[in-house]
Order: C-alpha cells, then structure tokens, then sequence
C-alpha cells in the first residue's frame, strides 16, 4: 500500500523556478511561458487546445496521464498565486479562472490560513502543517485514490526530504532560466532511493521518470 504521493509536476516542469513572480507573470519575469509549455500545448490530448489536431506519441501519452487517478492535489502557495504574507486580496481565486483544471480537492500549504472555496469542480483547501499532517488531509480527500503533489519547487523539495514521494515525472524542457529555485543540482542525487528513466522526446523534452527502491 503506498504510503506517500504519486508525484507528476505539472504539465510544464521546471528544474528552476523563475524569480520575479507577478499577477502578470506567474512563472517570474524571466520566463516565457509559450516556450515552456510549447511542448504539451503541441499533443493531442492538451486540454486547451482550441484547434483539432496536435501531435500524438510520448508527449501526447503524458498528457493524457496527467489526471489518471488523482484524487487530491498539494501545492504550495506560490503556485497558487503571487500573494505573500497574510492574505491581502481574498478576491484572487488562482491563476486559473472559474473552472480550474485540477477536478479535485486541492490542498494549499501556507502559513496564512483562509476559507475553503470551491470553483467549479474543485475546492480550495489553505493548510498549514508540516509534510506528513498535509498528506494525511489530502490522501482522506482522494478516497483511495493518488495524490499529486504540483509544485512549486520548495514544496517538492520538502516532501522528498520527507521522503514521502512514491513515484514522480519530471518533464524538462530545453529552456534555460538562467535564475531561481532548483529542484536539483542533478538527479543522480536521488538514486539512492528511486529508480530513474529518462526518455527523451522527438520534442526536446527529456521526460525523467522515478520510482521507489
């Protein structure tokens, strides 16, 4: 039985985090969006796409795996929007408008507690707790079902050093940042407890794969 989270980093994954966070730009001021995302906003199965068509293959197979037997999301509260400190604006409901793409309970680590809301199918959860007490809360939520923990990169960090990461993909695009939170310095710093893949994509992205010893 698993004990901790199935582990997929959204869509788009980032082994830094851009500095420089703002309503307006909310992977930091020296990231371009377009390009990150370039990769799965191209495959057949994004859920966004506007147009018929998009790429089928590896890229298009993650895509549609994103979602596959989540019940529960954590994240931490910089994914969640650019606010720090106590909640000045409780009008900001996230980066993703009135139909957020989770579909499920979603668990927001913060010290600045606040009132659950719900848009659409997902309902906002604001927690403040160390890892294992927020993944009790969340794996309750999910209802037998996997939690995955979306970012950003400290929060994935603590939950690793907790040791609490079941299995994990880590899609890396071929953009450089130049600045900001690094999820490793490489991941060969992770082989003493995972099992690691990396298979990389016509696209350019290398998609790393990790599972437990």
């Amino acid at each position: 039985m698993r004990q901790g989270v199935c582990l997929a980093l959204d869509v788009a994954d980032l082994l830094e985090q851009g500095e420089g966070q703002s309503f307006e730009r909310p992977f930091g001021h020296n990231i371009d969006p377009g390009r990150l995302f370039a990769w799965a906003g191209a495959t057949a199965s994004w859920p966004i796409r506007a147009e018929p068509g998009g790429s089928r293959g590896l890229d298009d197979y993650f895509i549609r795996d994103f979602s596959h037997n989540i019940g529960a999301e954590i994240m931490g509260r910089n994914k969640f929007g650019p606010q720090r400190g106590p909640w000045r604006d409780h009008e900001w409901r996230g980066w993703w408008g009135d139909e957020p793409p989770f579909h499920t309970p979603v668990f927001v680590v913060t010290h600045h507690k606040r009132p659950s809301f719900t848009l659409s199918d997902t309902t906002f959860h604001f927690v403040d707790g160390d890892p294992a007490t927020v993944l009790a809360q969340a794996r309750q939520a999910a209802q037998g079902k996997d939690v995955r923990l979306g970012g950003g990169v400290t929060t994935i960090r603590e939950f690793l050093d907790a040791d609490l990461v079941d299995t994990m993909h880590v899609a890396v695009s071929p953009v450089k940042l130049g600045s900001g939170l690094r999820l490793w310095d490489s991941p060969q710093q992770l082989l003493g407890r995972f099992h690691m893949e990396v298979v990389p994509s016509p696209s350019g992205v290398m998609h790393h794969l990790f599972w437990r010893k």
